[in-house]
């Protein structure tokens, strides 16, 4: 039996590179982060994830040269040397850093970043996302993240590298309840990892599916991974830190404010195989994170609703406007999309009938038999347009198929002829 049906805690991934500044844990024992660890908290920190010029500052200079040039007003823009001074008001960035290293170690969460070994690689291609027509900051600031907050019992990378985001309306009615535990259930019963943002409605619904099948779900925060919001799904969020694996880019105690929404959405898409949205109002932030699987190239797929729901009318909108979403309809079809070549879904049909295995002529013959009553040969010949011979030979063909039945004055219909057929 794996770890994962028999609910024991799989192996966490190590936490950064740790020397260098103490964080002393809830036992009591000391445990030391590196100079770049404490750096990229600290980043994430002085300026909002996705932040792009931070990110490049990162990358080109190492996060803790960058940092210091942030410290000494060398932001290359004016907006973000603006932030760095709000920030810096609050305290020193390093120190701040520190403290949430350290509560973080009390609460049993762990600090994740680039090089370690549960590192998920398939954040890194937001470096590539641009979206189309941008209006907004959080439309222009989608660069991968500086660290990760961790709080579970399983790998990141391993436990993101099967999974399957679903996300949708809060307001979700009880059709979009329903699909989305549906698809909850089947996928971490298929061992997917489950996805999700922890929110009510389609979000807690699909978390709740994957946790019923005993597999693992991961919820992507907008706030501290200490922080439940909402505060109604307190539980929820207990139990998916037990099996499962709260995440998020913001420290402990980080407060859940309206933009971190939206700019944790990126995360969701860009870590996860592909994306299905179950519902969607006509303005909904489920709709952003579709279309940024959308933008970098995921299976991106659509779960129609009512046409009269007023929690559809985003999602429809979004099937009509990309090309590239895909109309799926259960478990099957997103396995179709997100599962290895030939793993395809049925294709629906109705059930099989005796008359579907016949000939033309054969069938001919079935439809032009009255439904009550009699028929002769001549007048069969007549009705299905056949020859009298051919009638002949099919008739005795259909009585052996007990789908016709011969009587003193002709032939009749057997009750079989449309009764559907059910495999034993």
């Amino acid at each position: 039996m794996d770890d994962r049906r028999s609910g024991r805690a799989g192996p966490a991934g190590q936490a950064g590179r740790r020397r260098g500044h103490p964080a002393q844990d809830r036992r009591g024992h000391v445990s030391t982060y590196d100079e770049t660890t404490l750096a990229r908290v600290a980043l994430t920190w002085l300026a909002e994830p996705g932040t792009r010029s931070v990110w490049k500052l990162a990358a080109e200079l190492g996060p803790a040269a960058a940092l210091d040039l942030l410290l000494d007003g060398g932001a290359p823009e004016q907006g973000l040397r603006d932030s760095v001074a709000a920030r810096g008001q609050a305290g020193a960035a390093r120190a701040i850093a520190t403290e949430a290293l350290k509560r973080a170690d009390r609460l049993g969460a762990r600090v994740v970043v680039p090089g370690d070994d549960e590192w998920p690689g398939t954040v890194e291609q937001l470096r590539h996302l641009r979206l189309p027509a941008p209006r907004r900051r959080v439309d222009v600031e989608t660069a991968p993240p500086l660290c990760f907050w961790v709080r579970g019992p399983w790998p990141l990378a391993e436990t993101l590298e099967r999974s399957v985001a679903v996300v949708g309306a809060r307001a979700a009615t009880p059709y979009g309840l329903h699909v989305a535990t549906e698809l909850g259930y089947g996928l971490a019963d298929r061992e997917w990892t489950v996805v999700s943002g922890g929110a009510f409605g389609i979000d807690a619904a699909a978390h709740r599916g994957a946790l019923s099948a005993g597999g693992r779900t991961v919820a992507v925060l907008a706030c501290g991974v200490d922080r439940p919001y909402p505060m109604g799904n307190t539980a929820l969020f207990d139990r998916i830190a037990d099996v499962g694996l709260l995440v998020s880019e913001w420290p402990p105690g980080a407060e859940p404010l309206r933009p971190r929404f939206l700019i944790r959405n990126r995360v969701i898409a860009a870590g996860t195989r592909g994306t299905v949205l179950v519902e969607a109002a006509a303005r909904s932030g489920a709709t952003q994170t579709t279309r940024r699987a959308l933008a970098l190239h995921r299976p991106t797929m659509v779960v129609p609703g009512p046409v009269t729901s007023a929690m559809s009318v985003g999602a429809h909108e979004l099937l009509r406007d990309e090309p590239d979403a895909r109309l799926v309809t259960g478990l099957a079809q997103v396995l179709e999309e997100v599962g290895r070549i030939g793993e395809l879904a049925p294709v629906p049909r109705g059930p099989d009938r005796p008359v579907d295995l016949l000939d033309d002529d054969a069938r001919a013959l079935v439809e032009a038999m009255p439904r009550r009553g009699t028929v002769d040969v001549d007048d069969l010949a007549a009705r299905a347009g056949l020859a009298v011979r051919t009638v002949l030979r099919k008739m005795s063909l259909l009585e052996e198929l007990a789908l016709v039945v011969r009587r003193e004055d002709g032939y009749a219909l057997a009750a079989a002829a449309y009764r559907p057929h059910v495999p034993r």
